[in-house]
Parts: C-alpha cells; sequence; structure tokens
C-alpha cells in the first residue's frame, strides 16, 4: 500500500526535474547568421579585342658569315678586335705571304718567257710564209711553223692565268670580312696552320637581325588562308611583330615577319616562321632568347574579364558572381585569349554581371557578400 503511494510521487518529481533541465535549453535562441563576406568586384565589360599571339623566338644575324681562308698558310697576325664592327672587305688575319709572293714572280717569269716564245714563233711564221709561196722552204717547215706559233699563243695564255691565279693567291693571304657585321672572337690565333676548311672567325649582320620562332599546327590550320595568300611573305604584307626582352621591356623597333617554312617539323608540330627587325645600335645580338608577340585579329564585341577573376580547377575555369540578391554565385566559364591581363570569357558571363575579384578563397555558392567595386589600376600598373 505504501508502494503504490509512492509512485504517483516519484512521477510527479520526475517530471518535474525533466521540466526544469530542459526549459533553459528550450529558451536558447539560434545562432545568428555569419555577416556578408566584403569582396571587390569588377564588371563583365563587352569590347573590340586584339588577339594577340606570343611565341618565344631565337635571334641570330640575318646574315652569318663563317670566315675561312682561301690558301693554305701560318698565321701571321690578327688584324682586328674581337667584338667590333667591320665593314666589308676590312682585314681580320694576314697569312705568311712569303711563298706566294715567290710564286707570283716564278709565274711572271714564265710568262716572260712565253711572251718570248711567242715574239719568236710569230716572226718565224711571217719569214716562212712568203718563202713557202716562192717554194724556197718545204710546206712542211711552215706548217710546223705555224703549229709552234699556235703552241705558244697557248702557253703564253696559260702562263697569263697562272700569273693572275698567283695574285689572286697572294691578295687571298689578307683574310678580309666579306660584309658589314660584329665579327666574333677568334678561333685561331698566330702561328697556327690554318686551310680552306679552317673556320678562323664568325661576322654577322645584326642590322637587321632576324628572329626565329614556330607557331603549332593548330595556329597555322587558323590562320592558314591568311598565310597563304599570294604575296604574304615580304616586310610589306608580314605582320607587325613586338619583341619583349629578357627584362621585360619591349624592343623601341617594330619588326616584320616575312618567311614561312614549307613544312611542319615533324618533331616538335611547329612551322618555322622568320622576322627581321631593325637594330641600328646592335644593342640586340645573335643567340639571344626573346618573346615575339603579334596582332592577328581582332575579335568584335568579346567579353572581358581581369584574369585574377578567373580560378582554374580541374582543367576547367570558373568565376565567382556577386548576384543582385546579395549572394555570390559560382559558374563554369568557357575562357578565350588572354589579351594582357584581362581574359575573354567565350560562354557562361553576360555583359554587366559583377565578378569577384578579391576575397575568392571566402567564397562559396550562396555566400552573403557585400559587393564594392575595385579600385581601377594605376597607369604604371597598366604599363
Amino acid at each position: 500500500m505504501t508502494l503504490r503511494r509512492r509512485s504517483p510521487l516519484a512521477a510527479s518529481l520526475t517530471l518535474t526535474l525533466v521540466a526544469f533541465v530542459l526549459a533553459p535549453a528550450c529558451a536558447r535562441k539560434p545562432p545568428p547568421p555569419p555577416p556578408p563576406v566584403e569582396v571587390q568586384v569588377v564588371p563583365v565589360v563587352q569590347m573590340d579585342v586584339p588577339v594577340v599571339g606570343e611565341w618565344i623566338g631565337t635571334l641570330d644575324g640575318s646574315v652569318n658569315a663563317d670566315i675561312r681562308p682561301k690558301v693554305e698558310g701560318y698565321v701571321r697576325r690578327q688584324l682586328y678586335k674581337e667584338g667590333q664592327f667591320v665593314r666589308r672587305n676590312d682585314p681580320l688575319f694576314e697569312i705568311d705571304p712569303r711563298q706566294f709572293r715567290a710564286a707570283l714572280e716564278q709565274a711572271q717569269g714564265t710568262l716572260a718567257r712565253a711572251e718570248a716564245q711567242i715574239s719568236k714563233t710569230t716572226k718565224d711564221v711571217e719569214r716562212f710564209t712568203p718563202l713557202a709561196a716562192q717554194r724556197a722552204i718545204s710546206q712542211q717547215e711552215l706548217d710546223n711553223a705555224l703549229a709552234a706559233e699556235r703552241d705558244a699563243r697557248g702557253g703564253l695564255a696559260a702562263a697569263r692565268a697562272a700569273v693572275d691565279q698567283s695574285a689572286l693567291n697572294l691578295g687571298w693571304t689578307r683574310v678580309t670580312s666579306p660584309i658589314d657585321g660584329i665579327v666574333g672572337i677568334a678561333r685561331t690565333q698566330t702561328g697556327d696552320l690554318v686551310n680552306t676548311q679552317t673556320v678562323m672567325t664568325t661576322v654577322s649582320t645584326v642590322d637587321p637581325i632576324r628572329v626565329t620562332f614556330g607557331i603549332s599546327e593548330r595556329e597555322y590550320m587558323d590562320r592558314a588562308a591568311s598565310i597563304n595568300r599570294a604575296n604574304y611573305p615580304t616586310t610589306e604584307r608580314g605582320p607587325s611583330l613586338d619583341l619583349i626582352l629578357e627584362d621585360g621591356t619591349v624592343f623601341h623597333e617594330k619588326g616584320r615577319a616575312v618567311l614561312v617554312d614549307r613544312e611542319v617539323n615533324v618533331k616538335t608540330g611547329t612551322l618555322t616562321i622568320k622576322g627581321f627587325f631593325p637594330n641600328p645600335h646592335n644593342i640586340l645580338r645573335p643567340g639571344q632568347y626573346a618573346r615575339v608577340r603579334a596582332e592577328l585579329s581582332v575579335r568584335p564585341g568579346a567579353l572581358v574579364v581581369p584574369q585574377r577573376a578567373v580560378t582554374e580547377l580541374q582543367g576547367g575555369s570558373r568565376v565567382a558572381v556577386a548576384g543582385a540578391d546579395g549572394k555570390a554565385e559560382i559558374r563554369s566559364v568557357e575562357t578565350g585569349p588572354r589579351v594582357g591581363d584581362l581574359w575573354v570569357v567565350e560562354k557562361g558571363l553576360k555583359a554587366g554581371e559583377n565578378v569577384i575579384v578579391t576575397g575568392l578563397q571566402y567564397v562559396r555558392a550562396g555566400t552573403p557578400v557585400t559587393a564594392k567595386p575595385a579600385p581601377a589600376p594605376s597607369p604604371m600598373a597598366q604599363a
């Protein structure tokens, strides 16, 4: 009987304790939403965009002349300062001329004998001709005199040619530059024995200077109709080129593409193009690497956004858009060519929409954002 009376009382106490424990929990309010993320935005701009290509190029002389001697002999003197500018026919080396001077004198002596021989045979013919007509001498003697005269004339021509050749050989002992240009470091020194296969140095014409670069097969196919039009590979028709040097500066002279190779390189899959740049102060030198940039066409009405607004992930590109509802939206976009610090967007955006350029690491789809216009870049930054 006592147990029965205590059961309702215990149940009442238990319910009171549970209510006392749960009352504070029921009184708690849900946490407030996080504050909006402050971001900077830039509007999507529609504009005419120049399509610019950029490639790695190698500089070389427009003419590179390997200097080889025309005769064999010992180098007697070096007549130029390495690295200096030389004119056509300026002397570079001197080969010991003594043996060639002696050969010239010998040839001149042979020529003198040949001239004396032709004089004698000519007089013989003059004397024998009337005598043979009078039958004072036999016809055979006249024929022999005529043959001797012809032989003497041939000997005279050979002697004159030998003199000319000896004079050339003697002149070739002074090795000269065949072109205007910068002369390189000597590969031979005084006392070396050189021959017609020896490269003594190299002279390069660097004004204009040649740049060689390769375009991909796809780039070629995109512009094959333009490249293969009549008279394309000329300085008047080829596209204008800019040269970006190693220090990031743009060379002050404009170049021209003037030559397109006949075939695609099967190893690299590229088509070689050559251009020329004026180089009046010889600033550019053979062997330098530089980036070659050319404006290929203009794309009208293209949509562009800053490159920093585009995030590349797993082979795709995404941008964050600040919506009119104050929330961020993540969109996949299809990008086109880059133009300076801008990126052409082919699909996924509309003109006038605001893309987020700062605070991207804090933004997810649906994140509340407070959008502020990004400051315009300074003229120095644009340059």
